[in-house]
């Protein structure tokens, strides 16, 4: 069986992870590396030891040694480029969040759907096993609670990715998608949101906190920040059990599960089993399969997420 062939779209800090990773998997290897500067991308294909380099995002998704394209370009650019791969009919991978912004997301969505390409949200934290295990765990009884943070102090840079409002720049996106999104895992969609924060000078959220509101008490308390150094740890309540998820809860190498009537029981992730791996494969697994969306991360609830951010980000204003 040939292997399974990706094309990177970017060559950032996230593009040189995801590339070692698929170097690491068995069955996969880097075909192609693209950028919008030719020497960037022919540096980062000679390390994954990629045969093909492009100076363009387009030339990347027209190549037809690619069999998917992982997107890892700055947020407001992935549209553009996974609109690129859906027309050459490659499956896509793309970083989260999904887009921008909510009408880029659900663009984007309807061109895959359109001409039936495999497009998934890479939320790597649902593919992580320790994560996964508390979601289908049925010791913990009902979830009643989720409370999660995720923060560290970024000085302050209108051009920098994460306080540019033209790169989709903003706490929420880039920090807050995790406690909200193990929230939305775990929970599902709330019914409210009361949130609290400021923005930066330029208008982009600077920090964001506040709670999910779920039927019948049920709750998330989620917090997020490019000002300050928060403990980005998690933890989970439900009516039998409780999970603590030391940091970084979004990629957990161990989790704890206590309860009453059982005594403190530590699970620890066998490193070949991380999220990106699990990511990779449900990519591959879902293109032979002939599937074009993923049932670990579906459209729907990258969408959902997408919009329960933007009413996050409206409270602040």
């Amino acid at each position: 069986m040939r292997d399974f062939t990706w094309g990177i779209a970017a060559t950032g800090g996230i593009a040189r992870t995801v590339g070692a990773a698929i170097v690491a998997e068995p069955g996969m290897r880097v075909a192609a590396v693209g950028s919008r500067d030719l020497a960037r991308a022919q540096a980062l294909a000679s390390t994954l030891g990629a045969e093909s380099a492009y100076g363009s995002y387009e030339r990347l998704c027209a190549d037809p040694a690619v069999d998917a394209v992982y997107v890892a370009t700055p947020h407001a650019q992935h549209l553009a480029v996974a609109e690129a791969a859906i027309a050459a009919g490659k499956a896509v991978l793309c970083e989260k969040p999904l887009a921008a912004t909510v009408d880029d997301a659900e663009k984007m969505v309807r061109l895959a759907r359109e001409a039936r390409v495999f497009l998934m949200e890479a939320m790597w934290m649902r593919f992580n096993p320790l994560v996964r295990r508390i979601a289908g765990d049925p010791r913990f009884g009902e979830i009643r609670s989720v409370q999660a943070s995720f923060g560290f102090a970024s000085p302050y840079d209108p051009a920098h990715r994460l306080w540019a409002p033209e790169l989709g720049g903003g706490a929420l996106l880039d920090l807050g998608i995790y406690p909200f999104g193990l929230a939305q895992m775990l929970l599902g969609m709330p019914s409210d949101l009361r949130m609290t924060g400021s923005l930066a000078p330029n208008g982009v959220d600077a920090e964001a906190a506040g709670v999910l509101l779920y039927p019948g008490g049920r709750h998330a308390l989620v917090a997020t920040s490019l000002l300050g150094n928060y403990p980005n740890l998690a933890s989970v309540v439900g009516t039998q059990m409780r999970a603590d998820i030391p940091a970084p809860f979004w990629a957990p190498q161990r989790i704890v599960l206590t309860g009453p009537s059982m005594d403190p029981e530590e699970h620890v992730l066998d490193p070949a089993d991380n999220g990106y791996a699990g990511e990779l494969r449900e990519v591959r697994a879902a293109t032979a399969e002939g599937r074009t969306e993923s049932s670990i991360m579906p459209l729907d609830e990258s969408l959902a997420m997408m919009g329960l951010l933007a009413d996050a980000r409206r409270q602040l204003a």
